[in-house]
């Protein structure tokens, strides 16, 4: 069979499948067992497909998805994320824009604890939504700023996504994990830039509630942020001076993540026999999830390695002469493209089968395409139809905001990691600075 036949097989059941609704993962399963029938040998190839499943979710490099969910996982059904960000809100009262800045300074500080993105907007959104419409702010200002900052999760580590894309595509975790911190951070200081400046020009978002507040003194101000902002701050600071160190993997920094979001629990006096037990329920769900979608997306790479499909599209592209400059450009401009409509699991279980190949071919350096790929895939969490961010805000606002506010709300902060976007493109080292110095 030639390969475009056999590429126009896989891809045309894979998206059918999807276009009538079958989830994601049971499509990619389902394309597998043809693939691994037409491709590997009948019964045998399936057989054999069995064993490399098996094989793919077996790595010792997985270990650090679960232990990084339960570390966000611990920090939210105990409340101290909820009472990490009442702190940050009493450190900067009456200031313009108050909650908008909360929400980003919180929401910052939740990502670097957490690595969810839905997390962090789903408790965001829950805790401060009601409160910023309370007091008058417009839903766009309001809601923007919450999901924004969520997307940050997929840089900062600890990041489950970040550690899935360098499994996937066979790039250095560490390097990943490293390499989207400057990133994330120019990010949620540009977002703070925008806001500062949008509360400043046009204070109408305040109402008189918060002129009301009898005036806080300074130990008020700054005593919860000590106590409930800088503990919790250390564990980021464990996770990651250790790899930057290099005196543990990304395991072993994982482990030292979970260890010390446990004692931060016990510390507080928070950790419940029931909390606990939600916490680990709600670790291993996901975990699965994660693990089944890194399950499907190993063997439809094997699929497509068999079928030829890979090495012909590999060819094509090679025909047309392609610098690295365009091939990059080019493959970020499919994943913006397809977060418009998918999530950013099945983006990197489509793209990377294809671009990784690509990519070492034409020498691009691997760390810095995939800190690109996370910024961009964080891109379609916010682009309207179905940015999963959008999905989640909907689902936590009240009932009279209106889809499109929450679409229009996105609008700024997308601009704002475009804008980041072009600087790591134009200045790989921003990505690759920081893993450079581990090496």
């Amino acid at each position: 069979m030639e390969w475009y036949m056999a590429l126009f097989i896989m891809l045309g059941s894979l998206f059918g499948l999807m276009l009538i609704g079958f989830p994601v993962a049971f499509s990619f399963l389902s394309v597998n067992l043809l693939g691994a029938w037409l491709f590997m040998g009948g019964e045998a190839g399936i057989g054999q497909l069995v064993r490399n499943s098996v094989g793919s979710v077996t790595s010792f490099s997985l270990t650090p998805i679960p232990l990084f969910v339960m570390m966000g996982e611990l920090l939210f059904h105990t409340g101290l994320a909820f009472r990490a960000i009442s702190s940050i809100e009493r450190l900067i009262a009456r200031v313009p824009g108050q909650l908008s800045i909360v929400s980003i300074l919180g929401g910052t500080a939740f990502a670097a604890l957490s690595g969810s993105t839905i997390a962090n907007t789903a408790m965001m959104g829950s805790a401060l939504l009601p409160e910023m419409l309370k007091r008058g702010y417009h839903p766009t200002v309001a809601m923007g700023p919450i999901m924004a900052v969520g997307g940050i999760a997929m840089l900062i580590p600890p990041s489950a996504l970040a550690v899935m894309l360098g499994s996937l595509a066979g790039v250095s975790i560490t390097g990943l994990l490293i390499g989207g911190i400057v990133p994330g951070l120019l990010m949620a200081i540009g977002f703070l830039g925008y806001v500062v400046i949008r509360s400043f020009l046009d204070k109408s978002n305040e109402s008189e509630h918060q002129e009301e507040e009898e005036p806080l003194t300074r130990r008020q101000r700054w005593w919860p942020f000590f106590r409930d902002v800088v503990p919790l701050l250390g564990i980021f600071v464990a996770v990651v001076g250790s790899m930057l160190a290099g005196w543990a993997s990304p395991t072993e920094s994982a482990a030292i993540g979970a260890l010390a979001a446990v004692l931060a629990t016990l510390a507080y006096g928070v950790l419940t026999l029931k909390n606990l037990v939600r916490s680990l329920l709600e670790t291993a769900r996901i975990s699965v999830i994660i693990l089944f979608v890194l399950v499907a997306s190993t063997a439809f790479s094997q699929q497509l390695s068999f079928s030829g499909g890979t090495s012909g599209l590999l060819s094509v592209v090679s025909d047309y002469g392609l610098t690295p400059f365009w091939l990059v450009i080019g493959m970020l401009a499919i994943v913006l493209l397809m977060g418009c409509v998918i999530d950013q699991v099945s983006m990197m279980m489509i793209t990377l089968p294809f671009f990784m190949p690509l990519a070492n071919a034409a020498g691009i350096e691997p760390i810095w395409l995939g800190v690109m790929m996370l910024i961009t895939m964080e891109m379609g969490l916010l682009t309207p139809p179905f940015g999963l961010l959008l999905m989640v805000m909907q689902s936590v606002a009240p009932a009279s905001v209106r889809l499109p506010q929450i679409y229009a709300s996105a609008v700024p902060f997308l601009l704002i990691e475009g804008v980041v976007l072009a600087f790591i493109f134009l200045l790989p080292w921003l990505a690759t600075g920081l893993p450079g110095l581990i090496g």
